[in-house]
């Protein structure tokens, strides 16, 4: 099965979603809560530089529940993107 490219907003959003983990990690070692999520500390780091921008949602979800963290608000993070001007709605 062949992949499609990621378009650069997909790209971006593996990017935003990687620093939101990174920084919910703070202080602790990429190894631990690795382990605590039940996934390798090289998946981990690809997600968090970005070289895995669609990670699969069960490792999201582990990784959510070893750092305390709420799917909706990582969800909602990364969706934001505060330099697109989203359309108005209409009714």
């Amino acid at each position: 099965m062949v992949r499609t490219p990621l378009t650069p907003r997909e790209r971006e959003r593996g990017e935003r979603l990687g620093s939101l983990l990174r920084q919910a990690r703070g202080s602790r070692s990429m190894a631990a809560v690795a382990a605590a999520a039940g996934v390798s500390a090289e998946t981990l780091r690809k997600i968090e530089t970005g070289r895995a921008p669609t990670p699969a949602f069960f490792t999201i979800a582990a990784l959510t529940s070893a750092l305390h963290m709420s799917l909706d608000e990582l969800a909602t993070a990364c969706a934001h993107d505060p330099d697109r001007q989203e359309p108005a709605l209409t009714a």
